[in-house]
Protein backbone atom coordinates (compact mmCIF):
# COMPACT_ATOMS: atom_id res chain seq x y z
CA UNK A 1 0.00 0.00 0.00
CA UNK A 2 1.34 3.45 -0.89
CA UNK A 3 2.55 5.48 1.86
CA UNK A 4 -1.33 7.77 2.84
CA UNK A 5 -1.55 11.09 4.21
CA UNK A 6 -2.69 11.75 7.81
CA UNK A 7 -6.09 13.01 6.51
CA UNK A 8 -6.28 9.69 4.26
CA UNK A 9 -5.46 7.56 7.63
CA UNK A 10 -7.89 9.29 9.62
CA UNK A 11 -10.85 9.09 7.11
CA UNK A 12 -10.37 5.69 6.20
CA UNK A 13 -10.48 4.59 10.05
CA UNK A 14 -13.68 6.69 10.20
CA UNK A 15 -15.07 4.93 7.67
CA UNK A 16 -13.84 1.08 8.52
CA UNK A 17 -11.26 0.37 5.36
CA UNK A 18 -7.95 -0.34 5.64
CA UNK A 19 -4.88 2.54 6.34
CA UNK A 20 -1.13 1.80 6.23
CA UNK A 21 -0.73 3.09 9.21
CA UNK A 22 -2.78 3.33 12.81
CA UNK A 23 -3.77 6.92 12.70
CA UNK A 24 -3.12 9.48 15.67
CA UNK A 25 -3.88 13.16 16.12
CA UNK A 26 -3.60 16.19 18.56
CA UNK A 27 -6.62 18.63 18.54
CA UNK A 28 -5.55 22.08 17.46
CA UNK A 29 -7.41 24.27 20.47
CA UNK A 30 -5.19 22.66 22.96
CA UNK A 31 -2.23 21.76 20.98
CA UNK A 32 1.01 23.51 22.59
CA UNK A 33 2.62 24.80 19.20
CA UNK A 34 6.12 24.61 19.39
CA UNK A 35 9.19 22.24 18.88
CA UNK A 36 7.73 19.05 20.37
CA UNK A 37 4.36 19.60 18.12
CA UNK A 38 6.69 20.38 15.10
CA UNK A 39 8.58 17.25 15.60
CA UNK A 40 5.83 14.75 16.52
CA UNK A 41 3.84 16.11 13.24
CA UNK A 42 7.08 15.50 10.90
CA UNK A 43 6.74 12.22 12.38
CA UNK A 44 3.15 10.76 11.36
CA UNK A 45 0.89 12.92 14.08
CA UNK A 46 -1.72 14.57 12.53
CA UNK A 47 -4.22 17.43 13.46
CA UNK A 48 -7.67 17.58 13.74
CA UNK A 49 -9.73 21.46 14.03
CA UNK A 50 -12.80 21.83 15.20
CA UNK A 51 -15.10 24.35 13.91
CA UNK A 52 -18.58 26.08 13.54
CA UNK A 53 -20.66 25.58 10.50
CA UNK A 54 -23.14 28.26 11.71
CA UNK A 55 -24.45 31.67 13.52
CA UNK A 56 -26.93 31.74 15.81
CA UNK A 57 -29.87 34.89 15.84
CA UNK A 58 -32.32 35.56 18.47
CA UNK A 59 -34.59 37.58 17.33
CA UNK A 60 -37.33 39.29 20.36
CA UNK A 61 -34.59 38.96 23.16
CA UNK A 62 -31.98 41.51 24.37
CA UNK A 63 -28.98 40.11 25.32
CA UNK A 64 -26.91 42.67 28.12
CA UNK A 65 -23.81 41.36 29.68
CA UNK A 66 -22.41 43.14 32.96
CA UNK A 67 -18.92 42.36 34.73
CA UNK A 68 -19.75 41.66 38.49
CA UNK A 69 -17.25 42.79 41.26
CA UNK A 70 -15.26 39.51 42.08
CA UNK A 71 -12.00 39.61 43.35
CA UNK A 72 -9.53 37.93 41.57
CA UNK A 73 -11.58 36.38 39.49
CA UNK A 74 -13.48 37.81 35.38
CA UNK A 75 -17.01 36.56 36.55
CA UNK A 76 -19.72 38.14 34.02
CA UNK A 77 -23.58 38.27 33.93
CA UNK A 78 -25.54 37.45 30.79
CA UNK A 79 -29.14 38.65 30.64
CA UNK A 80 -31.58 37.44 28.65
CA UNK A 81 -35.21 39.50 28.82
CA UNK A 82 -37.70 38.61 26.61
CA UNK A 83 -41.47 39.21 26.16
CA UNK A 84 -41.99 36.72 28.35
CA UNK A 85 -39.64 36.80 31.25
CA UNK A 86 -35.89 37.04 31.82
CA UNK A 87 -33.18 34.80 32.73
CA UNK A 88 -29.46 34.91 33.05
CA UNK A 89 -26.41 33.05 33.82
CA UNK A 90 -23.23 33.59 35.35
CA UNK A 91 -19.77 32.16 34.13
CA UNK A 92 -16.15 32.64 35.10
CA UNK A 93 -14.40 33.75 32.24
CA UNK A 94 -10.82 32.37 32.09
CA UNK A 95 -8.32 32.53 28.98
CA UNK A 96 -7.70 28.84 28.62
CA UNK A 97 -4.49 27.49 27.65
CA UNK A 98 -2.52 26.52 24.41
CA UNK A 99 -5.39 27.29 21.43
CA UNK A 100 -8.22 26.61 23.52
CA UNK A 101 -10.03 29.96 24.87
CA UNK A 102 -13.19 28.21 26.12
CA UNK A 103 -15.23 29.72 29.01
CA UNK A 104 -13.35 27.73 31.55
CA UNK A 105 -10.00 26.53 33.37
CA UNK A 106 -7.96 23.43 33.31
CA UNK A 107 -6.39 24.58 36.76
CA UNK A 108 -9.43 22.95 39.13
CA UNK A 109 -12.27 21.36 38.79
CA UNK A 110 -14.85 24.09 39.59
CA UNK A 111 -17.46 24.82 37.52
CA UNK A 112 -17.04 27.69 34.84
CA UNK A 113 -20.84 28.68 34.93
CA UNK A 114 -21.49 29.65 38.66
CA UNK A 115 -25.36 30.36 37.83
CA UNK A 116 -27.32 28.25 35.64
CA UNK A 117 -29.38 29.44 32.77
CA UNK A 118 -32.42 27.88 34.68
CA UNK A 119 -32.97 28.04 37.93
CA UNK A 120 -37.21 27.92 38.81
CA UNK A 121 -39.82 26.59 37.25
CA UNK A 122 -40.88 30.01 35.44
CA UNK A 123 -37.34 29.97 33.55
CA UNK A 124 -38.12 27.17 31.43
CA UNK A 125 -40.80 29.43 29.21
CA UNK A 126 -38.25 32.17 28.88
CA UNK A 127 -35.75 29.83 27.54
CA UNK A 128 -38.77 28.06 25.72
CA UNK A 129 -39.31 31.71 24.20
CA UNK A 130 -35.44 31.75 23.12
CA UNK A 131 -35.46 28.27 21.47
CA UNK A 132 -38.21 28.95 19.55
CA UNK A 133 -36.77 32.09 18.25
CA UNK A 134 -33.11 31.28 17.56
CA UNK A 135 -32.44 31.18 13.40
CA UNK A 136 -29.75 29.11 12.41
CA UNK A 137 -27.43 30.49 9.44
CA UNK A 138 -25.06 29.11 7.39
CA UNK A 139 -21.33 30.28 7.64
CA UNK A 140 -18.58 27.79 6.41
CA UNK A 141 -15.64 30.33 6.27
CA UNK A 142 -14.01 29.01 9.31
CA UNK A 143 -14.44 25.36 8.29
CA UNK A 144 -13.36 26.38 4.56
CA UNK A 145 -10.40 28.38 5.84
CA UNK A 146 -9.24 25.28 8.71
CA UNK A 147 -9.36 22.95 5.70
CA UNK A 148 -7.66 25.38 3.28
CA UNK A 149 -4.78 25.89 6.28
CA UNK A 150 -4.54 21.72 7.28
CA UNK A 151 -4.43 20.29 4.09
CA UNK A 152 -3.74 16.68 3.82
CA UNK A 153 -1.97 17.11 7.66
CA UNK A 154 -5.27 16.75 9.40
CA UNK A 155 -9.58 16.92 8.96
CA UNK A 156 -11.71 18.97 9.88
CA UNK A 157 -15.14 18.73 11.49
CA UNK A 158 -18.38 20.77 11.57
CA UNK A 159 -19.21 21.54 15.45
CA UNK A 160 -22.35 20.77 16.79
CA UNK A 161 -23.69 21.92 20.74
CA UNK A 162 -24.80 19.50 22.94
CA UNK A 163 -28.10 17.33 21.75
CA UNK A 164 -31.21 18.79 23.54
CA UNK A 165 -31.22 16.68 26.29
CA UNK A 166 -27.88 17.30 27.37
CA UNK A 167 -28.39 21.01 26.93
CA UNK A 168 -30.47 21.01 29.63
CA UNK A 169 -28.59 18.40 31.39
CA UNK A 170 -24.86 19.97 31.23
CA UNK A 171 -25.63 23.54 30.09
CA UNK A 172 -29.08 24.77 31.24
CA UNK A 173 -30.07 23.28 35.02
CA UNK A 174 -27.18 21.43 35.13
CA UNK A 175 -26.50 17.76 37.17
CA UNK A 176 -24.76 19.13 39.90
CA UNK A 177 -25.90 18.08 43.33
CA UNK A 178 -28.59 16.20 40.85
CA UNK A 179 -30.50 19.51 40.12
CA UNK A 180 -31.53 18.28 36.38
CA UNK A 181 -32.72 15.04 38.58
CA UNK A 182 -34.83 17.08 40.56
CA UNK A 183 -35.92 18.92 37.69
CA UNK A 184 -36.92 15.81 35.83
CA UNK A 185 -39.13 14.50 38.45
CA UNK A 186 -40.91 17.72 39.67
CA UNK A 187 -41.33 19.68 36.59
CA UNK A 188 -41.71 16.79 33.48
CA UNK A 189 -43.85 18.45 31.52
CA UNK A 190 -41.70 21.49 31.35
CA UNK A 191 -38.62 19.22 30.90
CA UNK A 192 -40.14 17.62 28.40
CA UNK A 193 -42.39 20.42 26.38
CA UNK A 194 -38.83 22.42 26.26
CA UNK A 195 -36.80 19.68 24.94
CA UNK A 196 -39.44 19.08 21.88
CA UNK A 197 -39.19 22.67 21.31
CA UNK A 198 -35.24 21.98 20.79
CA UNK A 199 -35.58 19.16 18.95
CA UNK A 200 -37.93 21.14 16.39
CA UNK A 201 -35.44 23.86 16.19
CA UNK A 202 -32.26 22.16 15.70
CA UNK A 203 -33.39 20.56 12.42
CA UNK A 204 -32.10 23.53 10.99
CA UNK A 205 -28.75 23.34 11.87
CA UNK A 206 -28.47 19.63 11.04
CA UNK A 207 -29.27 20.40 8.28
CA UNK A 208 -26.93 22.89 7.82
CA UNK A 209 -24.06 20.49 9.04
CA UNK A 210 -25.13 18.16 6.96
CA UNK A 211 -24.27 20.57 3.66
CA UNK A 212 -21.29 21.82 5.18
CA UNK A 213 -17.60 20.97 3.51
CA UNK A 214 -15.79 19.11 6.56
CA UNK A 215 -16.69 15.79 6.02
CA UNK A 216 -17.34 14.51 9.64
CA UNK A 217 -20.18 16.58 11.89
CA UNK A 218 -19.09 16.37 15.75
CA UNK A 219 -22.14 16.27 18.67
CA UNK A 220 -19.93 17.43 21.37
CA UNK A 221 -22.38 15.27 23.73
CA UNK A 222 -19.87 14.37 26.49
CA UNK A 223 -22.16 11.50 27.23
CA UNK A 224 -21.49 9.23 30.55
CA UNK A 225 -23.47 5.98 31.72
CA UNK A 226 -23.53 7.42 35.24
CA UNK A 227 -25.25 10.69 34.07
CA UNK A 228 -27.33 9.94 31.36
CA UNK A 229 -29.14 6.69 32.60
CA UNK A 230 -30.25 3.96 29.93
CA UNK A 231 -33.42 5.08 30.24
CA UNK A 232 -32.70 8.50 29.42
CA UNK A 233 -30.35 7.49 26.74
CA UNK A 234 -33.19 5.82 24.96
CA UNK A 235 -36.24 8.05 25.03
CA UNK A 236 -34.62 11.20 24.45
CA UNK A 237 -30.66 10.78 22.81
CA UNK A 238 -31.24 7.79 20.51
CA UNK A 239 -33.92 9.48 18.57
CA UNK A 240 -31.78 12.73 17.82
CA UNK A 241 -28.93 10.55 17.00
CA UNK A 242 -31.43 8.41 14.16
CA UNK A 243 -32.66 12.61 12.83
CA UNK A 244 -28.77 14.19 12.79
CA UNK A 245 -27.80 10.82 10.96
CA UNK A 246 -30.18 10.05 8.05
CA UNK A 247 -29.52 14.22 7.20
CA UNK A 248 -25.58 13.81 7.67
CA UNK A 249 -25.53 10.38 5.93
CA UNK A 250 -27.60 11.81 3.18
CA UNK A 251 -24.94 14.36 2.09
CA UNK A 252 -22.30 11.62 2.12
CA UNK A 253 -20.99 12.95 5.78
CA UNK A 254 -20.40 11.26 8.76
CA UNK A 255 -21.72 11.91 12.33
CA UNK A 256 -19.41 11.33 15.69
CA UNK A 257 -20.24 11.46 18.92
CA UNK A 258 -18.43 12.61 21.91
CA UNK A 259 -18.47 10.18 24.42
CA UNK A 260 -15.89 10.77 26.92
CA UNK A 261 -17.46 9.02 29.99
CA UNK A 262 -17.97 5.92 31.24
CA UNK A 263 -20.09 3.86 28.59
CA UNK A 264 -20.21 -0.30 29.33
CA UNK A 265 -24.12 0.39 30.90
CA UNK A 266 -24.61 2.19 27.49
CA UNK A 267 -22.62 -0.03 25.33
CA UNK A 268 -25.93 -2.28 24.03
CA UNK A 269 -27.85 0.99 23.27
CA UNK A 270 -24.79 2.94 21.43
CA UNK A 271 -24.30 -0.23 19.42
CA UNK A 272 -28.25 0.29 18.28
CA UNK A 273 -27.59 4.18 17.04
CA UNK A 274 -26.46 5.03 13.52
CA UNK A 275 -23.97 7.13 14.59
CA UNK A 276 -20.63 6.43 12.67
CA UNK A 277 -17.53 7.39 14.98
CA UNK A 278 -17.50 7.27 18.63
CA UNK A 279 -15.40 10.16 19.57
CA UNK A 280 -13.16 10.45 22.76
CA UNK A 281 -13.64 6.66 23.80
CA UNK A 282 -11.87 6.84 27.29
CA UNK A 283 -10.19 3.23 27.89
CA UNK A 284 -9.44 2.21 31.38
CA UNK A 285 -8.44 3.14 34.12
CA UNK A 286 -10.42 6.56 33.20
CA UNK A 287 -13.14 4.48 31.25
CA UNK A 288 -14.69 1.08 32.20
CA UNK A 289 -15.78 -0.09 28.69
CA UNK A 290 -12.21 -1.75 27.37
CA UNK A 291 -11.01 -0.56 23.68
CA UNK A 292 -11.47 -4.60 22.33
CA UNK A 293 -14.83 -5.18 24.24
CA UNK A 294 -15.73 -1.79 22.94
CA UNK A 295 -14.53 -2.81 19.03
CA UNK A 296 -16.66 -6.29 19.42
CA UNK A 297 -19.62 -4.88 20.35
CA UNK A 298 -20.02 -1.82 17.57
CA UNK A 299 -18.83 -3.74 14.56
CA UNK A 300 -19.94 -1.00 12.30
CA UNK A 301 -18.67 1.95 14.13
CA UNK A 302 -14.96 3.67 14.04
CA UNK A 303 -13.61 4.56 17.67
CA UNK A 304 -11.74 7.67 18.32
CA UNK A 305 -10.02 6.48 21.68
CA UNK A 306 -8.41 9.52 23.88
CA UNK A 307 -5.80 8.46 25.43
CA UNK A 308 -6.07 8.38 29.41
CA UNK A 309 -4.84 11.95 30.86
CA UNK A 310 -3.78 9.68 33.87
CA UNK A 311 -1.23 7.95 32.19
CA UNK A 312 0.46 11.25 31.39
CA UNK A 313 0.44 12.35 35.38
CA UNK A 314 2.60 8.88 35.63
CA UNK A 315 5.22 9.96 33.11
CA UNK A 316 6.38 8.93 30.21
CA UNK A 317 7.59 5.33 30.18
CA UNK A 318 3.62 4.90 31.18
CA UNK A 319 2.45 6.69 28.45
CA UNK A 320 4.76 4.68 26.31
CA UNK A 321 3.10 1.29 28.10
CA UNK A 322 -0.48 2.31 27.48
CA UNK A 323 0.38 2.63 24.26
CA UNK A 324 1.30 -0.33 23.82
CA UNK A 325 -1.42 -2.01 25.56
CA UNK A 326 -3.87 -0.18 23.34
CA UNK A 327 -2.45 -1.00 20.65
CA UNK A 328 -2.69 -5.18 21.39
CA UNK A 329 -6.14 -4.50 22.40
CA UNK A 330 -6.63 -2.74 18.89
CA UNK A 331 -5.07 -6.15 16.71
CA UNK A 332 -5.51 -5.76 13.50
CA UNK A 333 -6.20 -1.89 14.06
CA UNK A 334 -8.84 -1.36 11.58
CA UNK A 335 -11.75 1.40 12.77
CA UNK A 336 -9.62 2.72 15.15
CA UNK A 337 -7.93 6.46 15.55
CA UNK A 338 -6.29 7.12 18.69
CA UNK A 339 -6.45 11.10 20.16
CA UNK A 340 -3.21 12.77 21.69
CA UNK A 341 -5.68 14.53 24.32
CA UNK A 342 -9.47 15.15 24.22
CA UNK A 343 -9.66 18.27 26.46
CA UNK A 344 -5.86 19.11 27.98
CA UNK A 345 -2.49 20.19 27.38
CA UNK A 346 -0.10 17.39 26.96
CA UNK A 347 3.72 17.73 27.73
CA UNK A 348 5.95 17.90 25.32
CA UNK A 349 7.95 15.14 27.20
CA UNK A 350 4.30 12.46 27.04
CA UNK A 351 3.95 14.20 23.85
CA UNK A 352 6.83 13.04 22.22
CA UNK A 353 6.79 9.47 24.17
CA UNK A 354 3.57 8.71 22.62
CA UNK A 355 4.67 9.56 19.42
CA UNK A 356 7.36 7.25 19.60
CA UNK A 357 4.60 4.35 19.76
CA UNK A 358 2.61 4.99 17.59
CA UNK A 359 4.51 6.45 14.42
CA UNK A 360 5.72 2.68 13.87
CA UNK A 361 1.86 1.38 14.21
CA UNK A 362 1.53 -0.10 11.06
CA UNK A 363 -1.37 -2.07 9.58
CA UNK A 364 -2.25 -4.76 10.29
CA UNK A 365 -1.38 -4.77 13.89
CA UNK A 366 -0.03 -8.36 15.11
CA UNK A 367 1.47 -9.52 18.51
CA UNK A 368 4.76 -9.79 16.78
CA UNK A 369 4.53 -6.10 15.28
CA UNK A 370 3.62 -4.88 18.58
CA UNK A 371 6.54 -6.62 20.18
CA UNK A 372 8.82 -5.24 17.98
CA UNK A 373 7.71 -1.52 18.91
CA UNK A 374 8.42 -2.17 22.26
CA UNK A 375 12.29 -3.48 21.92
CA UNK A 376 12.94 -0.56 19.84
CA UNK A 377 11.98 2.14 22.45
CA UNK A 378 14.10 -0.25 24.92
CA UNK A 379 17.39 -0.38 22.69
Amino acid sequence: MDEMSRRERIMAASRGESADRLPFFHFWRHSQIGWAERECRNRGMGMCWIRPCHVERMHGVEVIDRQLSVPGQNVVERSYTTPVGAVSVVEKLEPGVGQWHGQRSWNDISPWQLERLIKTPEDYEVVKYMVENTEYVADYFPIEQAMDWLGEDGVVLSALPHSPMQMLMIDWVGSEEGRFYYHYEDFPGLVEELYRALCKSRRALHEIAARSPAPIALCGDNVDGVLVTPKLFERYFMPVYEEQAELLHAQGKLMAVHMDGRLDVLKELVAQTPIDIVEALHPLPMGDLPLDEALRCWPDKSIWVGFPGSEYALGTRATQECALALLKEAIPGERVVVEMSTENIVSNENLLALTSVMEQAELPLSGAKIEGIERSLQS
